[in-house]
């Protein structure tokens, strides 16, 4: 369920997981989040209206985070064609990237497993959600979740709701990159 998780707090260090570029190249977490502070958003994907309308507000804000000197990265288990329809449908410029595999999103504690019950009602909706390696017929999404991470691979803040009805305002992922950085 996901109100089981358990996100990676404060102080802890980014896991060294790798994700896909919407181009399907590997690519190690690290090695982004070096790159400069980050916001980095995991969001249950494409077809979910409640991530198009928190991505599409996180874009309304990103000249202010770019000004603090941040970078805004979005994890999903979408395939390229889904990250692509995100970034078109909503205008963005930040980048996002696949976590298929759901590395990520349960190295940092917001991977869940989905109750029989709703993969059915989401296959009746065309949605296909990722299955969990070596556990056949169960599917996973990720709780979805901001963190602040230093260019030093640390977790500054991190805010993540279970009920994917919730999510952070534009002004507190403001309010809280200013305050972590």
């Amino acid at each position: 369920a996901a109100t089981a998780v358990t996100p990676l707090p404060v102080g802890a260090k980014a896991p060294a997981v790798m994700v896909k570029s919407v181009e399907g190249a590997d690519l190690a977490l690290p090695d982004i989040l070096a790159q400069k502070p980050t916001l980095l958003i995991f969001y249950r994907g494409s077809w979910c209206p409640y991530c198009n309308k928190h991505l599409a507000a996180l874009a309304e804000i990103e000249p202010r985070l770019l000004a603090l000197g941040c970078q805004i990265v979005a994890l999903s288990p979408d395939e390229a064609a889904g990250l692509r329809q995100m970034a078109g449908k909503n205008h963005l410029n930040y980048r996002l990237f696949s976590d298929r595999a759901m590395q990520a999103a349960s190295a940092f504690g917001v991977a869940f497993r989905v109750d029989d019950k709703t993969v059915k009602a989401y296959t009746g909706y065309g949605i296909t959600l990722p299955p969990v390696p070596g556990e056949a017929g169960t599917h996973w999404l990720p709780v979805p979740a901001v963190y602040v991470i230093g260019r030093d691979g640390t977790v500054k803040f991190v805010h993540a709701d279970p009920d994917y009805k919730v999510r952070l305002s534009a002004e507190a992922v403001v309010a809280a990159a200013k305050s972590a950085l």
